[in-house]
């Protein structure tokens, strides 16, 4: 395996694979994080659109061990009216991204997880009721997000900290969101003619760190400890985003 994956022309494949193994055990364990660790350590050796397809033939596999665990658990409606509103945001992001400097990408991936982080650890709850509508305009902030960084976690996670849910159902929303997020981003990718084999061979190899952080994560979780897991999550978003910043090169 080590002798095929120097054979790609891709620099920092060991570092693509921690960051992707450090990605699924976030999201194993929280529900999400995965491209918020993941992104900005790839994007310092991958162009946007193969960062972006890595990250989801990559995230496609990771999760499935995991993901009948998580419809059981999942609430249905708030999870169909989220993947509507990114379906329809998705590729106006994505066709943003196309005139978009590669510098200002490593940018955003990271600033993105930073201010994330910091609203996270902020303890910040929105108070005011959050309606069906709501949801899916959120589904559509995120598919943006997603489509321009290939990140379209935050807006949902923001809006689920305000809900009175239990951190179950939360979690398994949020995997399966960004599961069906990846098959999103693939098809739309595919359709601006900027799918590519190396980067897709190159998610799929990484679909096994990031399975094996998946399954870890998962076996890790524990809701009664689930201030811990928040923590070390906050820890690895925020060491790879930091890294990740172009000016230290």
């Amino acid at each position: 395996m080590p002798e095929f994956l120097s054979s790609l022309p891709v620099d920092g494949v060991g570092w693509i694979a921690l960051g992707a193994f450090l990605g699924g055990l976030a999201r194993g364990f929280v529900g999400f994080g995965g491209a918020l660790i993941f992104l900005p350590i790839s994007a310092q050796y991958l162009s946007p659109f193969w960062a972006i397809t890595v990250l989801a033939f990559m995230e496609i596999l990771g999760p499935i061990p995991t993901v009948a665990q998580k419809w059981r658990a999942a609430e249905k409606g708030d999870l169909w009216r989220l993947i509507i509103g990114a379906a329809v945001c998705l590729p106006i992001g994505l066709m943003i991204l196309t005139v978009v400097p590669e510098e200002l990408f490593q940018y955003a991936v990271c600033l993105v997880s930073i201010v994330m982080l910091i609203i996270l650890s902020s303890g910040f709850r929105y108070r005011g009721q959050v309606s069906s509508r709501m949801v899916m305009a959120i589904g559509g902030a995120g598919g943006l997000l997603g489509g321009l960084t290939g990140q379209p976690g935050p807006p949902v996670i923001i809006s689920y900290m305000a809900r009175p849910l239990p951190a179950q159902v939360i979690r398994a929303n949020m995997s399966l969101f960004l599961l069906v997020y990846d098959v999103l981003v693939t098809g739309f990718v595919f359709l601006l003619g900027k799918l590519a084999l190396v980067p897709v061979v190159l998610g799929l190899v990484m679909s096994l760190p990031n399975m094996a952080g998946n399954m870890l994560g998962g076996w890790l979780f524990r809701p009664q400890q689930e201030r811990v897991f928040r923590a070390v999550a906050y820890v690895l978003i925020g060491g790879a985003a930091l890294s990740g910043l172009p000016f230290w090169g």
